[in-house]
C-alpha cells in the first residue's frame, strides 16, 4: 500500500507565528528517506498553510511525485495547471471549516469538475477527486473522467474514536456520543463494508482508490486490509507525532502499521 504524507501541518506551525520556521521544503528529503511514495499538500483559496512559494519550490524540488489537493476556483485550477504536480485532486473547501469536513458534491459540481478535469488532462496531469464513499459519487468520478478516487474516511475515524475513547483524534464534531458500545462497533463494522464493498466496484469500473481523512496510528490498520485501497493520504497524526520522535521515526511508524 502507498503511503502519501501530507505536509500541510508544517506550515500550519509556521503560520502560527508568521515567521519563516519550519519551512515544509525541509521535509522532502526526510520524507523520501523515510520511505513514504508521494508528498500531499493543499493549497486553499485562502492559503492558511500552504502559499503559492511553497507549492512552487515543493512541486520543482520534490524527489517524490506530488499530489496538490485544490478546489475548482479558477486561480487555483490556473496555479495547479502551471506547477504541473503529478496528480491533483480536487477537494471541497470551506472559509469557516477548521479541516475538510466532507467530500465533493460530485453530481451537483460537474460542470466545473469537467472544466477544471478537462483542464488537467490537457496538461498530462492525473486527477482525483476526494469524495464520500458512496455509490453515486464513483459513477459520477467515472464519468467525469478521473483516474482516482480518495475516499473521505471521517465517518471511519469518528465512528473508531466514539468506540475507543481517543476523542482527540477526531477530525471533526461529533454529536452522538453516547450511544452503547454494541451499536457503535456494529456501525464500525458498516462502514468499513462500505468502504470495502466500493472499493471494489470502484476499482471494477477502472479508478484507482485512495483513502484519507481523520486516519492515525489508531485506526489505519482496518483500512490497510481492504486490498482494492491502494494509497493512503496522512498527515496531521505525522506531523503531530513528529513533534516527540522526529518526522522520519514518525512515517517510518506509519509505514509499519500499514504492512499488510
Amino acid at each position: 500500500m502507498l503511503l502519501g504524507v501530507n505536509i500541510d501541518h508544517i506550515a500550519v506551525l509556521r503560520e502560527a507565528r508568521q515567521i519563516a520556521d519550519p519551512d515544509p521544503l525541509d521535509a522532502l528529503s526526510i520524507v523520501n528517506r523515510a520511505g513514504a511514495d508521494q508528498i500531499t499538500i493543499h493549497l486553499r483559496e485562502d492559503r492558511r498553510h500552504i502559499r503559492d512559494n511553497d507549492a512552487e519550490n515543493i512541486v520543482r524540488l520534490s524527489m517524490l511525485p506530488i499530489n496538490l489537493e485544490c478546489a475548482t476556483a479558477p486561480e487555483i485550477i490556473n496555479i495547479v495547471t502551471d506547477l504541473k504536480p503529478h496528480r491533483a485532486t480536487i477537494v471541497p473547501e470551506k472559509r469557516e471549516e477548521v479541516t475538510t469536513e466532507g467530500g465533493l458534491a460530485v453530481t451537483g459540481e460537474q460542470k466545473a469538475l469537467r472544466k477544471a478535469i478537462d483542464k488537467f488532462h490537457n496538461n498530462e496531469i492525473e486527477v482525483s477527486l476526494f469524495i464520500d464513499p458512496t455509490q453515486e459519487s464513483i459513477e459520477a468520478a467515472q464519468e467525469l473522467g478521473a483516474e482516482w478516487i480518495e475516499f473521505h474516511t471521517g465517518k471511519y475515524a469518528n465512528i473508531y474514536a466514539m468506540l475507543y475513547g481517543n476523542l482527540s483524534h477526531t477530525p471533526y464534531k461529533i454529536p452522538e456520543l453516547d450511544l452503547p458500545r454494541a451499536t457503535l462497533k456494529e456501525m464500525l463494522r458498516n462502514e468499513l463494508k462500505t468502504l470495502q464493498n466500493l472499493s471494489h466496484d470502484a476499482v471494477g469500473m477502472g479508478l484507482r482508490v485512495a483513502a484519507g481523512h481523520g486516519l492515525n496510528y489508531h485506526n489505519v490498520k482496518e483500512i490497510v486490509e481492504i486490498e482494492t485501497i491502494e494509497e493512503l493520504n496522512i498527515g496531521q497524526c505525522i506531523i503531530a507525532r513528529s513533534v516527540y520522535t522526529g518526522l522520519e521515526q514518525a512515517i517510518l511508524d506509519m509505514r509499519a502499521l500499514m504492512l499488510r
